[in-house]
């Protein structure tokens, strides 16, 4: 029988449905693997054991005419998320021993009331600000990073820890941890999920999401957070034969390592086999601006939101936290605003784009996850969907020259985000099969 840690977040709720599992045997099996695993993957900044078996004994006690959605699905929540009966501590030297803030961010008080199981609090870095790493591993190789800034999160899912897992993206820090973990990450529209009780970093780019091994996961949570579609879309049910997909390696590419061009001529092939047409697209001179106008802004808003923590303990913060704060940028209003305008101009400029087609795939990352824990890797080829506030799903399924898994980005117009859902489970389903990664972790 498959170990109870390895069933999805679907599979999971069905058998606790039907009778065949309790959720307290259902989390103390993910209980014995985190124990197992963890002192080498280490992707959890907060976990109480005895509290998961409190809480899996209370759900189990509720009657299934009262239970919800999730009843009994495990999940992870990032540590920059407020959780009533967990520290929240941003992984910063200032909140190293503080007490619960006993109030639930907005998505976990949704995440409760639907019946998840709330794990604990997976690892991050920095207030989800900075690129340094560590001690958080890639459970595919424990020598090479996990990304971030969401680490704990990507590592927890990819290593059948936790079937789901909740994350934020400012830059890359969902997407980024997708592809180097071989696990669907996926990036809402911008605003489509409250923020309210999330560490703000960018409010212009913050984004809460999430990762899992299957996209019926996301599905269900779509369902839970309400994220339907009532834009027109172009083609519904999507279907891969006679679909219309565009390729569009954006302004970034010059960045591209072999891993990501091998698996950008594969997926085409791949996709073209099914029976798609596929067209290269080249997107408007002024996207070559997103990736500049997306610093300006962070640096921008990263001065705002952190100042409170540099006026309390300056030398408690990363560098690059500091560098924010003290404007080491030197970045003035009149390019804030600039920025502002300009990507507010691309907005729906992209939703027209897209439009056109019945999906579109862009790059993830670089390439398969660097050596080392002390950076999380380049997060160029995300930001500019994250300012875009475009909804985006890493789909796994390539390999990298170093046998590390690799993942391509399907984009959406706004609030199409159901949309990118049903084409990242079709388009899914191939790379997945046939685009050659095989993970080793058992």
């Amino acid at each position: 029988m498959t170990e109870l840690y390895h069933l999805t977040g679907t599979q999971a709720r069905d058998r606790i449905r039907d009778g065949k599992v309790t959720v307290e045997e259902y989390a103390r099996s993910l209980l014995t693997r985190i124990q197992e695993r963890d002192p080498l993957i280490h992707a959890w900044a907060y976990l109480n054991p005895e509290r998961v078996i409190q809480q899996a004994k209370a759900l189990d006690q509720i009657s299934p005419e009262n239970r919800g959605p999730l009843h009994g699905i495990a999940i992870g929540i990032k540590d920059v998320v407020l959780t009533k009966d967990m520290p929240t501590g941003y992984n910063s030297a200032i909140y190293k021993d503080a007490p619960s803030a006993n109030v639930d961010a907005a998505a976990v008080l949704t995440l409760r009331a639907a019946g998840a199981l709330i794990v604990g609090k997976t690892a991050t870095t920095e207030f989800a600000a900075s690129s340094e790493g560590g001690p958080c591993t890639n459970p595919h190789s424990p020598e090479h990073t996990p990304g971030g800034s969401s680490s704990g999160s990507g590592a927890a899912v990819a290593d059948f820890q936790i079937p789901i897992a909740l994350g934020t993206q400012t830059g890359g820090s969902m997407i980024r941890p997708g592809s180097f973990n071989a696990v669907y990450a996926f990036k809402p529209t911008w605003n489509a999920i409250s923020r309210d009780g999330v560490s703000h970093f960018s409010v212009t780019c913050d984004t809460v999401g999430f990762f899992t091994r299957s996209v019926a996961d996301l599905d269900l949570l779509a369902s839970v957070f309400d994220l339907a579609d009532d834009i027109p879309i172009p083609r519904s049910p999507f279907a891969v034969d006679k679909a219309k997909i565009a390729v569009a390696k954006t302004h970034v590419w010059p960045k591209a390592g072999p891993g990501l061009q091998a698996a950008w001529e594969r997926a085409q092939a791949l996709l073209v086999s099914h029976g798609a047409e596929v067209e290269e697209i080249e997107l408007p001179e002024n996207f070559s601006k997103l990736k500049e106008w997306h610093e300006t802004i962070l640096a921008g808003e990263g001065r705002a939101s952190f100042r409170g923590n540099y006026l309390l303990s300056k030398d408690k913060l990363a560098p690059r936290v500091v560098g924010y704060v003290e404007n080491k940028p030197s970045v003035s209003r009149r390019s804030l605003l600039d920025s502002y305008d300009g990507c507010a101009q691309l907005r729906p400029l992209w939703d027209n784009i897209v439009r056109q087609y019945d999906a579109v795939i862009v790059p993830s990352t670089v390439d398969e996850a660097p050596l080392g824990l002390a950076y999380t890797g380049d997060s160029s080829f995300c930001s500019m969907w994250t300012l875009l506030h475009a909804p985006c799903l890493n789909v796994p399924g390539f390999v990298g020259e170093k046998g590390l898994p690799l993942g391509l980005t399907i984009v959406g117009a706004r609030y199409h985000d159901v949309h990118v859902l049903r084409a990242g489970k079709e388009i899914g389903a191939i790379f997945s099969s046939e685009g050659g990664f095989v993970s080793q972790i058992q």
